[in-house]
């Protein structure tokens, strides 16, 4: 079997620095552990081109990678330290170069999805993570779509099996995945309650949603209605909850949560889920969400319809990357952060 070729090659490329500004982090930590700083512009293997960066979305995934937490993700994303020194998987941007074997892009292209150590003036991505930008989105808009909208699609459209007249629980949906699942999962033609925070309730009725509920005033899957579908993105109750809201034949997805301790995070829930799974008339899952080229282009009809629209809380500059994961932790946000990084 002929082995890929790591180092740099490239059939085109414009004027790129050999350095460039990036956001660093040396140790696992809080927003405090990162800071603006000038490393080496990445090179690319065959298969991948170097991007531009205009825009890097800011997702949850960042914060676990950059506070090492839950303990058990550090097999993937470093045991003492980051493997990863600078962080980001979302990008919106110019291809400046390209690998040998790329035939999809060319110097020039406006494209999005997902490189790896993304904030940064410059980042590598296969050709397989990207597609082009729509047209109608900005390179802002279009770096907040990536991981999150990419995770509401296949909850929803995959997982869920979401169709006209569906009746569909969302819970966490004002938040980056969140407001996705709303927005994908009324242009399916389901009924769709929104839970979030009392504050967020307009936000996600703005979004499309049917009802919004207060999670801290009504307990949503107590069981006094049941739905076809149920979305757990931002929660953390029980399995045997999300079992009681659902009907005899319906799906729970369990996208996220951030309850279950520093070791394993929200992780044991998931497990419960899949093992419980097969002895129940429900069906109850999970997944891990990867960009692929493939999943973009899917959502790329959605996008250019305006049938989903990004939803962008607020833009930091680059080295107020740290500002960023802050504010998102605090749980505030409605949709996405995004960085900035060329104009």
């Amino acid at each position: 079997m002929r082995q890929r070729s790591a180092r740099k090659t490239t059939t085109a490329t414009t004027a790129a620095p050999g350095i460039m500004r990036a956001v660093e982090q040396e140790r696992f930590g809080g927003p405090d552990v990162l800071h603006l700083g000038e490393v080496p512009v990445p090179d690319i293997a065959a298969e991948e081109v170097l991007v531009q960066v205009h825009a890097a979305g800011v997702d949850r995934g960042v914060w676990h990678t950059m506070t090492g937490l839950p303990y058990l993700g550090r097999l993937a994303f470093g045991l003492r330290r980051p493997r990863n020194r600078v962080p980001g998987m979302d990008l919106a941007g110019v291809v400046v170069a390209v690998g040998a074997e790329v035939t999809r892009f060319a110097v020039g292209d406006a494209v999005f999805g997902a490189g790896r150590s993304t904030f940064a003036e410059y980042a590598a991505a296969g050709e397989r993570s990207l597609a082009h930008k729509p047209e109608n989105l900005s390179f802002t808009q279009a770096a907040a779509v990536p991981v999150s909208a990419v995770t509401a699609l296949k909850a929803v459209c995959d997982a869920g099996r979401v169709t006209e007249g569906s009746r569909v629980l969302v819970l966490g949906a004002s938040g980056g995945v969140g407001s996705y699942a709303v927005q994908l999962a009324k242009a399916a033609g389901a009924h769709v309650t929104a839970v979030c925070s009392g504050a967020k309730t307009d936000y996600v009725l703005s979004l499309g949603a049917d009802r919004a509920v207060d999670y801290a005033t009504t307990n949503a899957t107590g069981g006094r209605e049941v739905y076809d579908v149920v979305l757990d993105i931002g929660g953390n109750p029980p399995v045997a909850a999300l079992r009681r809201s659902l009907t005899a034949g319906g799906t729970a997805v369990i996208v996220g949560g951030e309850g279950g301790g520093r070791f394993a995070g929200g992780l044991h829930r998931q497990l419960l889920a899949l093992a419980v799974s097969p002895f129940v008339p429900q069906k109850l899952t999970t997944l891990l969400a990867l960009v692929r080229a493939d999943s973009l282009e899917r959502l790329l009809p959605l996008l250019d319809a305006g049938a989903i629209v990004p939803s962008i809380d607020r833009t930091f500059p680059l080295e107020e990357a740290a500002r960023a994961l802050d504010l998102l932790a605090s749980g505030k946000v409605r949709g996405k952060v995004v960085l900035t990084v060329h104009p």
